[in-house]
């Protein structure tokens, strides 16, 4: 009983401890735990008379099972936090496969549409030009030809045209 009270007046604070630190994988930031220990052996001196060796045994077995513990934990955290991120990761490629690039395609659809109609209509519009400038060209040629057909005596009325290919009466010289 007096052993038990020494034991337990010895146990203040844990002699392994676990530290964290931060490790970078593919751009994630992983927590990793490491154990150590801290401080003297309080326990050095126990069971010197009789079972010493296995106590002893027993506690290098708990330091190895803790050891092992915390790394399975790191492990585990790990895991978890690539498990999120890969599950983000593979919203946002179903997002740009399924929404943005159909979006982005309909859009350039729609532009190339947009695009080939304004062509056409330009295109038809220049038509409609050539066609007025030929209907002037036609009629300024036309008035030009009029202009120099008609010619006018001193008396403001028209003489005729002797080039003309209207009809003349025929003229019978004896």
């Amino acid at each position: 009983s007096q052993r038990v009270q020494y034991h337990q007046q010895n146990v203040d604070k844990a002699q392994t401890k676990v530290r964290s630190k931060k490790d970078n994988v593919a751009g994630v930031t992983l927590p990793v735990f490491e154990c150590y220990t801290d401080g003297a052996d309080t326990f050095q001196w126990t069971g010197l008379s009789r079972g010493g060796q296995q106590v002893a045994r027993c506690k290098e077995f708990f330091a190895k099972a803790v050891s092992l513990m915390v790394d399975l934990a790191s492990l585990q955290t790990s895991f978890i936090t690539l498990d999120e991120v890969i599950k983000i990761t593979n919203r946002r490629v179903n997002a740009i496969e399924h929404v943005i690039i159909p979006r982005i395609e309909r859009t350039i659809s729609y532009i190339t549409t947009e695009l080939d109609e304004r062509e056409r209509e330009e295109f038809y519009r220049l038509k409609k030009i050539q066609e007025k400038k030929k209907e002037m060209r036609a009629k300024k040629e036309a008035a030009a030809k009029l202009r120099n057909a008609t010619v006018t005596d001193g008396g403001g009325r028209e003489a005729p045209n002797m080039l003309s290919t209207a009809e003349d009466d025929e003229i019978l010289f004896r």
